[in-house]
């Protein structure tokens, strides 16, 4: 497996062009999709986009190291849409060309719009599948054959045993925030997902950590990856200023209350490990005349949406989330993480208090810790 890890490597590959740092002119994409770029505003590429998209250009599986917010999205994305654009050919009807796996959501709706920014104006369907809607509209979709399906793996499975799903056209596999995926029990879904792929195809891999069980399931399902890293595996943000605070467990609301006494956590996603845990404490933030809303997986679809775009548009001070329902979530100007309690693993708050410092800017994190 080839290793890229940026602009300092000595890049035996030949992946990086000097031009390609300074802007996207330098990746030889589509002139729609570069326009659609620069639109959106994107001057210069991320790291992981300078190191992934000239090797996904060149057809290669890859593997990449990136955390959420490091522009790993349009990094697989430019890709794949440049290749649908040059080898134009009706969606397949059932299926799609391409195929993006998502642990939650959140992260399969945000992935899907990021395709459909990329591609403004191009005739290109794109539809996302999952979970906690009726299957009615997916099918609909689904049969009418799709560009780009973008899917929670247990949805996808569902429309798969009712046969109206048929992914023996797949061109492009991606696995997005795979670690969390196993984390979530999704690695028999995912190996069966790829049972019903053709083996000429290309994979692409993103993970925010790179333990050792993901490591195999990509020698497993990879050919040959080459492997480009914007962070190394399990640490944090640089420019996020973490804090600690010692506090008995009974104490923690009555600080939690103390903390937003300040007027710099204007937008804050609060951690706690339960979904009961999260509904509590936004109850408790909300009996303390403080804008709460908790989100988590017994919420409903509709419920997640309106407490993110209440979040979104500040009507909310504070969201409060479990880990599986926060990953995934891509909210700018994020001020402050606070875990009220934190997790069992390392990883798990590498994810939470990437929330904050994103696009370049910086972020505060606090932890309540008891004995």
């Amino acid at each position: 497996m080839k290793i890229c890890r940026g602009a300092d490597s000595p890049r035996p590959c030949g992946c990086l062009k000097d031009t390609s740092l300074e802007n996207f002119n330098g990746f030889g994409l589509a002139a729609p999709l570069v326009a659609a770029l620069a639109k959106i505003g994107y001057a210069k590429p991320t790291p992981i986009q300078a190191q992934a998209i000239p090797v996904l250009m060149n057809g290669r599986d890859l593997v990449g190291v990136a955390q959420t917010g490091t522009g790993k999205t349009a990094a697989f994305a430019l890709p794949i849409l440049n290749r649908l654009i040059a080898d134009k050919r009706p969606a397949p009807r059932g299926g799609a060309r391409a195929l993006v796996l998502s642990p939650t959501r959140e992260l399969a709706s945000q992935i899907a719009q990021s395709f459909r920014d990329l591609s403004a104006g191009l005739a290109l369907d794109i539809a996302v599948v999952f979970g906690g809607v009726p299957h009615g509209a997916q099918i609909r979709a689904l049969a009418r054959g799709l560009d780009v399906l973008v899917a929670t793996p247990g949805r996808l499975l569902d429309h798969l045993d009712a046969r109206v799903c048929n992914l023996s056209a797949v061109e492009f596999l991606v696995l997005d925030e795979v670690d969390r995926m196993l984390d979530l029990g999704f690695i028999k879904p995912i190996r069966r997902i790829v049972r019903e792929l053709p083996r000429q195809r290309q994979n692409l891999f993103f993970s925010a950590t790179m333990p050792p069980d993901i490591r195999k399931l990509a020698g497993e399902l990879l050919h040959d990856p080459h492997e480009v890293s914007a962070a190394p595996a399990a640490t944090t943000v640089d420019r996020v200023e973490q804090t600690v605070v010692h506090v008995d467990a009974p104490r923690k609301r009555d600080m939690l209350v103390e903390l937003f006494a300040d007027p710099k956590l204007t937008r804050t996603i609060v951690f706690t490990r339960t979904k009961h845990g999260a509904d509590r404490v936004a109850k408790g933030l909300g009996e303390a005349g403080i804008s709460a809303l908790a989100i988590h997986g017994n919420k409903s679809q509709g419920q997640r949406e309106r407490a993110l775009a209440a979040f979104r548009s500040g009507q909310a001070r504070a969201l409060v989330a479990t880990d599986i329902a926060a990953r995934g979530i891509d909210i700018d100007d994020v001020s402050h993480v606070v875990n009220f309690e934190l997790p069992e693993v390392a990883e798990a708050y590498v994810h939470r208090i990437g929330r904050t410092a994103r696009a370049g800017k910086g972020g505060q994190a606090i932890s309540l810790c008891d004995a």
